[in-house]
């Protein structure tokens, strides 16, 4: 049973109503996470604000798209993976790329399969990944700044991988048709 709130533009704190407006706006309704991250308007607005920065950083749409996911299925996220689904079909990510994410199997490239590796160890090892395991990453072709912006994009989706779990928030129905449940086995990094 959850205790949280799943706001509208009706029940929404008067602080967090011009957010749910943004999102619907973008989305055409409403997404379950806004509505239940809506009794807290500065959380609201702070996932807002990284989403924002986060999709400023240098990565592309195929790169955001493996932080996002990786993260959202190290953290087993019910409502992340599938919502990353749909955006990353929004955001032109080729299916295979989404498939392999949700499926914890080889990405297309050597160098998306390094940015999903360090992103996993740094969730796992929570800010503590080796010189080894870095020095992998910039013979991939990274730099400091790409582990940095790997980073902002965990605090982004902590926020909601997090929230999620607490709240048990429901599955929007658009969402539904890409509904995930994880491996039995996650991914060895």
């Amino acid at each position: 049973m959850s205790n949280f709130p799943s706001h509208d533009l009706e029940t929404a704190p008067e602080a967090s109503k011009p957010f749910l407006e943004q999102a619907e706006k973008k989305f055409g309704s409403i997404p379950g996470l806004a509505k239940v991250l809506a009794e807290s308007p500065q959380a609201l607005e702070a996932y807002f604000t990284l989403n924002k920065l986060f999709t400023e950083t240098a990565f592309d749409a195929d790169e955001l798209t493996v932080v996002w996911q990786a993260i959202n299925v190290e953290n087993s996220c019910h409502y992340c993976v599938p919502a990353h689904t749909g955006i990353a079909k929004m955001m032109g990510v080729s299916d295979e790329i989404t498939e392999a994410l949700r499926n914890e199997t080889a990405l297309p490239s050597a160098k998306l399969e390094a940015l999903r590796t360090l992103t996993v160890q740094v969730v796992r090892g929570r800010g503590f990944v080796s010189e080894e395991q870095q020095k992998a990453f910039f013979d991939a072709g990274y730099g400091p700044r790409a582990i940095l912006d790997v980073v902002l994009g965990l605090a982004h989706k902590t926020i909601s991988n997090y929230t999620n779990h607490l709240s048990n928030t429901a599955l929007d129905e658009q969402f539904k048709p890409m509904a995930w449940t994880r491996a039995t086995s996650p991914l060895e990094v």
